[in-house]
């Protein structure tokens, strides 16, 4: 009963702030401080929420968005942590291939739209690809910054034990490295939801994105905000599921702070 108690406490304590938000919208909505027409009260957009659930068109946008974000984001972590294995631990490829990642990461990954429609159509794969582009730059340079800040000294250790190089990879360098890949994997998280709708608006018939977009053009002010409130519920659970693993996977570190 106690625990109850406790975890009842501190979700509370968790929402109050949530909460406080509702009530403030509600309450400004219904005196009508900002235009009604754009400014709906909560509980009207809960209502339009409801019914674009009820009548599933709300689960088929998700459903869409969802499959695109997670098989971009899976690529990108595919391509972004070995390449970044690689490139924090070999000093040659460092140099070499470095400032031409600096470079690739400082475009506008939407910018980039239009030269993946030309290469790859306007179908999914370059929707798919356009994310794996823009999630693939936050865990990989978090994965070189994670290799190059294992503690010479464990390495130095390791060596005088006669380890070599590739178990000293993978005893060393790897488990050090992953609180830092974890924390650029949350990062990439909340980057490919927003890369998906920003690419659903310009270029879909189908998603949240483009959903958002077609209430906004038709005036459907309450279902654009319940659209918005998913979104907002997306990004939070991918969130919160990668940190739980993180802390599943990092027991020992606990007291310690994650990145």
């Amino acid at each position: 009963m106690k625990e109850f108690t406790k975890k009842a406490t501190h979700l509370f304590n968790s929402s109050l702030a949530i909460i406080v938000f509702i009530l403030i919208w509600e309450i400004c909505a219904r005196l009508e401080i900002f235009n009604p027409v754009f400014f709906p009260p909560f509980s009207k957009v809960v209502k339009a929420l409801y019914g674009l659930a009820a009548s599933g068109e709300l689960w088929k946008h998700c459903s869409i968005s969802l499959m695109r974000s997670l098989s971009g984001f899976t690529l990108g972590m595919f391509v972004a942590i070995p390449l970044g294995l690689v490139i924090g631990w070999f000093k040659k490829a460092e140099v070499f291939l470095y400032p031409l990642l600096q470079v690739f990461r400082n475009m506008p990954t939407l910018a980039l739209l239009p030269v993946f429609v030309m290469f790859f159509g306007i179908g999914e794969f370059s929707k798919t690809m356009v994310i794996l582009w823009g999630v693939l730059w936050a865990t990989l340079l978090n994965t070189i910054a994670g290799v190059r800040n294992v503690d010479p000294q464990l390495i130095k250790a390791a060596r005088s034990m006669g380890v070599g190089s590739l178990r000293l990879f993978g005893t060393v360098v790897l488990p050090a490295s992953l609180p830092y890949i974890f924390a650029g994997m949350r990062i990439s998280a909340t980057v490919s939801i927003l890369i998906l709708i920003a690419a659903e608006m310009m270029g879909a018939s189908k998603g949240l994105g483009y959903a958002l977009f077609f209430y906004q053009s038709n005036f459907k002010i309450p279902e654009m905000y319940a659209v918005l409130i998913v979104m907002a519920v997306f990004g939070v659970t991918l969130n919160y599921t990668l940190e739980k693993v993180e802390k599943r996977s990092f027991r020992w570190r606990d007291g310690a702070d994650t990145p």
